[in-house]
């Protein structure tokens, strides 16, 4: 009986949380330098910093050849159903997506 007393009186005294003097373990400086940084309020917009200039002949010109090349994939898929594979198809496809893009990256901010 005496061990099981002193093995629970062994255990209790080390899991006690330490309380000699410390209040917790310290806050890095980087930590308290975060904390103070994340309430700041954020920069202004640049004034100079403004949205590109868009070409509008430069995006009609290139949605027009967009819209040219979608239109002839339905009939060359056709064709590949058929068995037969046209030569251009893969530039093509290249050409839609690259244009896509291009206006997407324009048009977008």
């Amino acid at each position: 009986m005496s061990m099981l007393t002193a093995f629970l009186s062994l255990s209790a005294f080390c899991l006690l949380p330490e309380t000699s003097g410390r209040q917790g373990r310290p806050i890095p400086p980087g930590i308290r330098e975060a904390n103070k940084q994340t309430n700041k309020p954020l920069d202004p917009p640049l004034v100079g910093a403004s949205a590109p200039v868009l070409d509008p002949a430069k995006l009609k010109q290139e949605a027009d050849e967009l819209a040219q090349l979608s239109a002839g994939v339905p009939s060359d898929l056709e064709r590949v159903a058929k068995g037969q594979l046209p030569k251009d198809l893969a530039d093509k496809l290249k050409r839609i997506e690259k244009l896509a893009r291009n206006l997407r990256n324009q048009l977008t901010p």
